[in-house]
């Protein structure tokens, strides 16, 4: 089962998922410019997700390239099964209903929403 990432950890993940694989002086630069994060702090964490099979650490060069094991598909699938049974007992409905009310849909996401209810209806 893949480890569900803490809020920080997901956002470390989201930046390699966008730029790919860096050092923890690039991750922390491109963290920097949403918040002040010190170093030591980026080095930590991603030495923490390292630990728990979230990151991968390549030791060839003099600074340690981490790249991330999963793919962001995944973490979203998990993550959203956890909710689906956790907050919404199972039930899809209401928590798709609740995505959609919280919100307004560009026309461009309710066609893509039409298309996948179409398909769902054709199986």
């Amino acid at each position: 089962m893949i480890s569900k990432p803490t809020d920080s950890e997901l956002e470390i993940l989201q930046i390699l998922w966008e730029f790919g694989a860096m050092t923890v002086r690039e991750l922390n630069d491109k963290l920097n410019k949403e918040r002040k994060v010190g170093y030591t702090t980026s080095l930590k964490m991603m030495q923490i997700m390292t630990e728990k099979g979230l990151l991968s650490r390549d030791t060839g060069e003099r600074s340690h390239v981490y790249s991330p094991l999963l793919q962001s598909e995944e973490v979203q699938f998990t993550m959203l099964e956890h909710i689906l049974k956790t907050v919404f007992k199972g039930n899809r409905s209401n928590l798709v209903l609740q995505a959609l009310g919280n919100q307004d849909a560009s026309p461009e996401e309710i066609s893509e929403i039409k298309s996948l209810i179409k398909k769902l209806e054709e199986k």
